[in-house]
């Protein structure tokens, strides 16, 4: 059996105001296993960031808990958290200007100390995530002359050279073409299975998630959260209840949408 590295508790995520709490996701349990590509996905508004983040200890939850090993992760120091759990995020303007080596070498700082200096087993382990990502040809290129494709692979290869069991990013596939959203999914499925990482994100690549991820989270304010394997999840309805809109059908077998072209043709009418 995989080992469960995450786990949600009666989770409740959202806001501290001073009018009271606003609650974004009420009461959802689930588990993040190694060795496993799990993606999230729901529409706008429906709490995807807000759980991320809650799950990274960037904003507390407002009831429920978040175990990370086994530990509530509000037990564990920044710099303990920092050799769990790395995050990948989608805005990376403030580090256009280093190179991509220097990039990924920031994976490091959680254990080169106040200096930041790196020692030849570092330097070893930046090089190394470099080759498990595959863009060795980066490594003195400057971040403002990469493509999207290539500045999220040099993030990803800084969350590797971090060494962290568990891999959260926040829609990596966001601005990228067609042929790299796939190239990126099948690249983060590797990197789970053959580096044994539990890794966590956030898509809007749903047909893409279906035939990539391990397992899914769908999420949103009605239905709150389901979870289970994309086969699970197509067969048993739970995709259709989440995703489903008019002029749209669902092909259960091939995990795809499928235009309903005679309600397009009515709406044209109308």
């Amino acid at each position: 059996m995989m080992k469960e590295m995450l786990e949600i508790k009666n989770l409740t995520t959202g806001y501290k105001t001073k009018h009271g709490n606003v609650a974004v996701s009420k009461g959802i349990s689930a588990v993040l296993r190694a060795d496993e590509l799990t993606c999230v996905l729901g529409p706008n508004g429906a709490g995807k960031s807000t759980l991320l983040r809650t799950l990274c200890a960037f904003q507390p939850a407002l009831s429920g808990e978040v175990m990370l090993m086994g530990r509530n992760v509000n037990s564990y120091t920044k710099e303990e958290l920092s050799k769990l759990i790395s995050v990948v995020l989608t805005d990376n303007s403030s580090v256009k200007s280093m190179s991509a080596w220097d990039v990924v070498s920031m994976g490091r700082s959680p254990y080169t100390g106040f200096w930041g200096r790196l020692s030849a087993a570092d330097q070893q382990i930046v090089s190394e995530s470099f080759r498990l990502v595959g863009i060795e040809w980066l490594q003195e290129r400057s971040m403002q002359t990469l493509s999207d494709g290539e500045c999220q692979k040099v993030m990803i290869a800084k969350a590797l050279a971090q060494q962290t069991p568990v891999i959260i990013l926040d829609e990596p596939t966001a601005f990228l073409d067609y042929p790299s959203k796939i190239q990126m999914m099948l690249l983060l499925q590797k990197l789970a299975k053959t580096l044994h990482k539990t890794i966590f994100l956030s898509t809007h690549d749903l047909e893409h998630a279906l035939q990539i991820a391990d397992q899914l989270w769908l999420l949103d304010k009605e239905h709150g959260l389901a979870t289970g394997s994309p086969e699970q999840l197509s067969h048993d309805g739970s995709v259709e209840t989440y995703f489903n809109r008019p002029g749209l059908h669902f092909d259960r077998e091939n995990y795809i949408f499928r235009i309903d072209k005679a309600f397009e043709a009515s709406a044209t009418d109308q």
